[in-house]
């Protein structure tokens, strides 16, 4: 089997490129930048240009190709082309996988993000989602929750830098999934017949909210947080003032984010995780644990800062030795 990989060298796109490769597939990455992407044609994939705002190049990436696994996603400072990049070329996207008579359509859109109809990228997934069902192509959609990657800006470097951390008075947990082991459930369904046309949920095997996951980095680390508590009134009033202005987008989406943290974002799956891993002979303690993942980064971490600091002193002896 070809797989086409979209965003390939993204926090997921290069997990599921790797284990694509391992497993066996030949895989084909879209890519714009060739230099980023080097490492990807060192672990055996193989680069096509190819770039979703250039609509007229996505149709020649798609030769010779049995199934796509989209992990593209919009960066915050790319808001100004949101419709271009995650709508129009998604669309075009799905109408030349289906006249190229692709066999499988993977894509990752956001856990219950029909309740957030009123957040425009939310609302954008559901649009390439609809238009993914109505274009008879086999599909699996997984819709996320959080990665546990993105935790690491999030909390673990302020703490480590102690910088603040804005969080509201939140009233809901996520399930966080490492990168890794997505990858490694997506790669798995392409083989299975029972996910073919089905939209599952991709979550780990706890629910956390902000302050549990800071308290976690804390214990870890050793280290204090600075939290900033944000009211809940302030929060929508900024809000809406970035609204108006363009450049303030990427600001408007993650507040709406937090926003819907603080209300509630409530889960409910049709198909549970303990389902789909029992499907894929997978069990949920094979899905790893937000305190390792945390435990194994904080010790890389506190590792490189001791080393730093050794060569920082010895540096410092040879100086001081000079003056004898």
């Amino acid at each position: 089997m070809s797989l086409l990989v979209i965003g390939s060298t993204g926090t997921l796109g290069r997990q599921v490129v790797r284990k694509a490769l391992n497993e066996g597939f030949q895989v084909k990455c879209i890519v714009r930048n060739f230099r980023r992407a080097a490492f990807l044609k060192e672990w055996g994939a193989q680069l096509i240009y190819g770039d979703l705002t250039v609509t007229e190049t996505i149709p020649l990436a798609l030769y010779n190709i049995t199934a796509i696994i989209d992990c593209s996603a919009t960066r915050p400072n790319d808001l100004y082309n949101v419709k271009l990049i995650d709508l129009k070329s998604k669309y075009i996207l799905i109408d030349s996988a289906r006249k190229a008579k692709i066999k499988r359509y993977i894509f990752f859109s956001i856990l219950n993000g029909y309740n957030y109809k009123n957040i425009p990228i939310i609302n954008l997934k559901l649009l390439v989602e609809k238009r993914l069902k109505e274009s008879k192509i086999n599909y699996t959609i997984f819709n996320l929750a959080g990665f546990f990657q993105g935790l690491i800006p999030q909390y673990a470097v302020p703490i480590l830098d102690q910088s603040s951390i804005w969080i509201t008075k939140e009233s809901s947990s996520l399930s966080y999934i490492n990168t890794q082991d997505l990858a490694k459930i997506t790669i798995k369904t392409l083989s299975i017949v029972q996910f073919n046309n089905k939209t599952l949920p991709a979550v780990g095997n706890k629910s956390w909210t902000s302050l549990q996951v800071i308290q976690l980095c804390e214990k870890i680390s050793g280290r204090r947080s600075k939290i900033k508590r944000v009211p809940i009134y302030f929060l929508k009033l900024i809000t809406s003032l970035t609204k108006f202005f363009q450049w303030s987008w990427n600001i408007s989406e993650r507040l709406s984010f937090i926003y819907m943290l603080s209300e509630g974002y409530n889960i409910n799956v049709s198909m549970s995780m303990q389902e789909i891993l029992y499907i894929l002979k997978m069990n949920v303690d094979d899905l790893e644990s937000l305190e390792i993942y945390l435990q194994e980064y904080f010790e890389r971490i506190m590792k490189k800062l001791k080393e730093l600091n050794y060569e920082s002193l010895k540096g410092n002896l040879s100086i001081d030795n000079t003056d004898f």
